[in-house]
């Protein structure tokens, strides 16, 4: 097989895994939680619990990955985060117990990461040995794949009238069927410290202030990105103007994901990370804040815009900058970043829920995380002001 045809199978392999572990594992849970509300006991503080207990396992997830550097061993948990992306999908059906819920949320973050780190690892290292772009964007682009596919799934079991059990056992068999391919064109890592060329591969780590910006500024991205990724659908639905739109504003959020990663892969390449990063952060205040702002048909299509197309462009940049600082070991930096993400993605749903409880809506949640995604758009240009500071060291040196 041609090393193009290769890397197409790699990448398809990814986005597969995405869809998986992303799409179905995690974003099945923001498109069924209205019907979940409607037929179960389940209210808008348990909601946000069960959230914040899947980005506790997301948060594992991550820590294992960081701590974690050789790359047979991330193939092997590559393909054991597909079976619990399966088994747990399959096992929501079958209760309604809360702790039982909490425990299987937890698992499937912990799936998660499998598909958003461990893949995005063993993917970008294939491609920097293989003298392919260092770039995720197509990837990336699964998660979108993911909200449409678990938007269109859910719209079409509501009008066949499946209850909320019998629409978790559908996703666990789209889980298992998309899987098996995403196990098979996966190929087994090269543990060897070259390029296919001979070229040796080099790590070149940022300073310790840098990377501790970095680190906070990725944080408040995650409390900005956590909110609408799991309230929109409730949200868009608890406004009387807009009923009956929750699916399809998810699935609007869907589209625009799909072409982000590689548009900003392409405005990456013209002006640099950071100021992509800067750009995204920017955009994505606006996405987050509108609902709050408006109930109007057009508000909400922008926000979906806005969001949708920012919030996987800054996972996208932040982890190929990871990745790109460390191309022996790329998934142990990426996994410390997420930390940092999924420390937001804790507090921030369950913050948002009991918010929402006590006051009758999400508005002051959505500026809260507006207000996070400014504090890191701030902090973002420190960054752009510090790399050129630390360039400039380097140049004098030399």
């Amino acid at each position: 097989m041609s090393s193009g045809a290769e890397r197409y199978k790699v990448l398809a392999a990814g986005v597969l895994c995405m869809i998986v572990t992303i799409g179905i594992a995690r974003f099945s849970y923001t498109s069924l939680l209205p019907i979940m509300q409607a037929e179960t006991w389940l209210d808008e503080a348990a909601g946000g619990w069960l959230a914040a207990v899947n980005y506790m396992g997301y948060m594992a997830g991550a820590l294992l990955a960081a701590s974690v550097s050789d790359l047979r061993t991330k193939d092997r948990l590559y393909r054991l985060y597909l079976v619990l992306a399966v088994v747990t999908t399959f096992a929501m059906a079958f209760t309604d117990n809360m702790i039982v819920w909490a425990v299987l949320r937890f698992i499937s973050g912990l799936s998660s990461s499998g598909g958003m780190l461990i893949a995005s690892g063993l993917i970008l290292n294939w491609l920097i040995r293989h003298h392919y772009r260092g770039e995720l964007g197509i990837h990336f682009a699964g998660a979108g794949v993911g909200i449409i596919f678990a938007s269109a799934v859910v719209e079409l079991l509501v009008y066949l009238a499946q209850s909320w059990d019998l629409q978790w056992i559908w996703f666990a068999v789209c889980a298992l069927l998309l899987s098996i391919p995403a196990w098979i064109w996966m190929p087994k890592p090269d543990t060897r410290p070259v390029t296919v060329s001979g070229a040796k591969l080099v790590d070149q780590p940022p300073s310790q202030l840098f990377m501790a910006i970095m680190l906070v500024a990725y944080f408040c991205a995650g409390y900005g990105y956590v909110i609408s990724a799991t309230f929109i659908v409730d949200i868009v639905e608890g406004q009387e103007t807009l009923k009956g739109m929750g699916q399809w504003v998810f699935m609007l959020i869907g589209l625009a994901v799909m072409p982000a990663a590689i548009i900003w892969d392409r405005i990456a390449r013209a002006v640099g990370y950071l100021r992509a990063l800067m750009m995204a952060y920017g955009i994505q205040i606006i996405g987050i804040v509108l609902p709050a702002l408006t109930d109007s048909v057009l508000g909400v299509v922008l926000s979906a815009l806005f969001y949708g197309g920012t919030f996987i462009g800054c996972v996208s940049l932040v982890l190929t900058m990871a990745g790109r600082f460390y191309p022996t070991k790329p998934a142990k930096l990426m996994g410390k970043m997420t930390l940092a993400y999924g420390v937001a993605q804790i507090v921030a749903p369950a913050l948002t829920g009991m918010l929402a409880r006590e006051n009758g809506n999400y508005d002051l949640g959505l500026f809260l995380a507006g207000g996070f995604v400014a504090l890191g758009t701030v902090l973002i240009i420190v960054l752009i002001q510090l790399e050129k500071k630390e360039q400039r060291q380097v140049q004098e040196a030399v």
